[in-house]
């Protein structure tokens, strides 16, 4: 789809997102790399130095992929290979985090501050620098932009116009509370403590620690989670804090969640709980910060309204059980950010922005619910539902097939349809490379759509190229079947990929020629058989309320789908 500056009603910048932690430096990675202008602000004079997301999951490290980014944080991450579960002093299981082959991507753990580190230098690569030291006091909307009022470092009070807002504010989110968004849920009773320490244990290196037994005082129980961070023998360790250190909620908003100020546990706070439920002696040294912190669960009735949006904990906050809040916020962002890109190109019309709610909503409500059955309940399942929930925590089955995006379905019921996420697939080939390549080296870079397009005759995919610029500008790209004959018709201006290990086909299940659209943030938003790809791409963009290109020939040129309780603690 190509650029069609829009009006931009007198402003300067088209989105100003509030809140620069790993969300709001992803909507603005995501913006910016598509050619929005926008402003990133955070009341915070520097980065906090606490590792307090620290979890990665599989998705967001594909879709940092696709921006570019994830070697960085390859090179800074450690591997999460699994978990070892001790009660009373004994091993009661040791949990593998193994995906299937064809995943990509592993699970990581990276401190929170050193995610900000790489996208914050990503983003100022695309030409936004955080500004620090700046608070959102108020704004206002009309049917034209949003106007912000802004302080800054320096004291001074800033107005600015702006297309569209963005709160990526946090639990207690100055944006949500101007809205006048409503965030219905509880609190969980407990506090506690979290460390970021050095052990000089022998556990297995990547794995972390949950380990529970009686409490000193025999009301419930006590536990210790250890999550492995980079460097040797360090460790995020969670565990309940004494009933003396309970915190209040400082935010007065009735939100208690996250870290609390003031002065944090002492080393030999977390000492003692160690030395009750480490699986062997084990001295603690080198503490590098320190926190109590409280939990709840909560989420918006609306993701937006207007021309203002919220993202990340600003919608949605849950118990950290399985690292699902950082990354669902990430991928928060990356939905909202093509859209609005569209929207402020002027390639989409306005309606396009309601199926952020739409889509991510539901995923918020799934993952919040999911994460406080876990934490009262545990994640205890048998060997056939292994897999699933590995995938699940991966967040690799996170879909839309219900959403108000998703066209019909096409091809067979296990297949991925519209909605779903595009799965990666190795073993593409191209008659320079004498290397196989993954998709996701065929799509790294790329900020837009892109149209897949399978088949075992060359000349039929080209052709099927040709009617995918003529519904709208969409780039395509060729992949041909393993036993497909050797040749590519002379002046062929499609790139083609042969699928030499037939993974393609094994994963996308193509019902013969099949075309697939492949949206910004890696979901499928349309399958449908390549003699019907005019049609399929003019609908889908439709859908999209995008501007059809002017063309004369219509015709496809082809062929003639809580509450109070005690939770367990894991990598948020």
């Amino acid at each position: 789809m190509g650029h069609s500056p829009a009006d931009t009603g007198g402003t300067t910048t088209d989105v100003l997102v509030v809140g620069a932690g790993p969300v709001g430096l992803s909507a603005a990675a995501e913006l910016r790399r598509r050619g929005v202008r926008c402003r990133l602000v955070d009341r915070l004079p520097a980065r906090l130095p606490y590792a307090k997301a620290v979890g990665i999951q599989p998705r967001t490290l594909e879709l940092w992929d696709r921006m570019g980014l994830v070697r960085d944080v390859l090179e800074a991450a450690v591997p999460l290979r699994g978990q070892l579960i001790y009660a009373d002093g004994r091993e009661r299981a040791r949990i593998e985090l193994s995906l299937p082959p064809e995943v990509p991507y592993g699970f990581a753990a990276l401190p929170q501050y050193e995610t900000e580190r790489l996208l914050e230098a990503y983003v100022a690569g695309l030409g936004t620098s955080i500004e620090r030291g700046t608070e959102l006091l108020s704004f206002t909307q009309d049917p034209d932009g949003v106007t912000a009022r802004l302080r800054t470092a320096s004291g001074a009070d800033e107005e600015l116009r702006v297309r569209y807002l963005i709160g990526c504010d946090g639990a207690h989110s100055v944006v949500r509370k101007t809205l006048g968004l409503s965030y219905e849920g509880g609190a969980f009773p407990e506090t506690y403590m979290l460390g970021d320490v050095e052990a000089d244990w022998d556990l297995p290196p990547g794995y972390g620690l949950r380990s529970s037994g009686p409490s000193p005082d025999g009301a419930g129980d006590d536990l210790l989670v250890c999550i492995p961070l980079p460097g040797t023998g360090r460790y995020r360790m969670s565990m309940k804090a004494p009933s003396a250190s309970a915190a209040a909620d400082r935010a007065g908003d009735g939100v208690a969640h996250g870290l609390e100020g003031g002065t944090g546990p002492a080393l030999d706070d977390l000492q003692a709980v160690v030395d009750r439920l480490a699986p062997r002696p084990t001295r603690l040294s080198a503490l590098r910060w320190s926190s109590v912190f409280r939990i709840s669960h909560r989420i918006v009735d609306r993701y937006g309204e207007g021309r203002v949006f919220v993202a990340g904990d600003a919608a949605h906050i849950h118990p950290p059980v399985g690292a699902q809040g950082m990354n669902t916020g990430v991928q928060d962002a990356c939905n909202l950010a093509w859209k609005l890109a569209l929207v402020v190109r002027g390639e989409a019309g306005p309606a396009l922005l309601t199926s952020y709610d739409g889509e991510r909503r539901p995923v918020g409500e799934e993952v919040v619910g999911r994460t406080v059955r876990h934490a009262v309940q545990g994640m205890d399942t048998g060997p056939d539902q292994r897999r699933t929930l590995m995938l699940r925590e991966a967040q690799l089955l996170v879909g839309y097939r219900d959403g108000p995006l998703s066209g019909a379905p096409y091809g067979p019921d296990e297949a991925p349809q519209p909605g779903d996420r595009a799965p990666d697939c190795a073993g593409l080939t191209t008659p320079v490379a004498v290397y196989p390549l993954r998709l996701l080296d065929v799509l790294r870079g790329r900020a837009g759509h892109v149209v897949l397009l399978y088949g075992a005759d060359a000349a039929t995919l080209v052709r099927a190229a040709d009617a995918t610029r003529a519904a709208g500008d969409l780039p395509p790209l060729a992949v041909l079947a393993r036993d497909a004959p050797d040749g590519v018709p002379s002046g062929a201006s499609v790139p083609v990929y042969r699928d030499a290990a037939g993974e393609f086909a094994r994963l996308y299940l193509p019902d013969d020629a099949t075309g697939f659209v492949v949206r910004p943030d890696g979901q499928l938003g349309a399958r449908f058989p390549i003699g019907a790809t005019t049609t399929a791409l003019s609908d889908y963009l439709r859908s999209l309320s995008v501007p059809l290109r002017p063309r004369t020939v219509l015709r496809d040129p082809v062929v003639a789908r809580d509450g109070d309780h005690d939770l367990e603690l894991d990598a948020r």
